[in-house]
């Protein structure tokens, strides 16, 4: 069974870190893009970050630049968010995605290139 699991969510001040994990089974990410999202309720997912197959590229969107981070290790199997500086208005639950057929960055924010999706982790902002 193919299977992404999201992990490392949890209730931090502003200002405070966390750092995501995405770990795969069944599968093996090391021909994938992952990318990551989140969603409050009502509104669309959106798209934060992705990293290329062989990490050579990773786009940002301009609401996490310079405060997240994402990385790779094909060996374990996983893909990390590093969220640095954290703002109430980041709080939401957290997807992470893989797809397949992502060649490049130019379309890696969007959902709708993605395969297979994990079930989410909630980040909560707060003091």
């Amino acid at each position: 069974q193919l299977q992404l699991v999201e992990s490392g969510g949890g209730l931090v001040q502003p200002g405070g870190s966390l750092r995501l994990s995405c770990a795969a089974s069944g599968f093996t990410l090391d021909y994938y893009a992952i990318g990551w999202f989140r969603q409050v309720p009502g509104n669309e997912r959106e798209g934060l970050s992705c990293i290329t197959s062989n990490a050579g590229s990773t786009k940002y969107a301009d609401s996490v630049k310079g405060r997240f981070t994402i990385s790779r290790d094909n060996g374990k199997n996983t893909v990390y968010l590093q969220m640095n500086s954290l703002k109430p208005e980041d709080t939401a639950v957290y997807y992470c995605a893989a797809g397949g057929a992502l060649d490049g960055t130019t379309w890696c924010l969007s959902p709708y290139e993605y395969d297979y999706w994990g079930q989410g982790t909630q980040v909560t902002v707060s003091s």
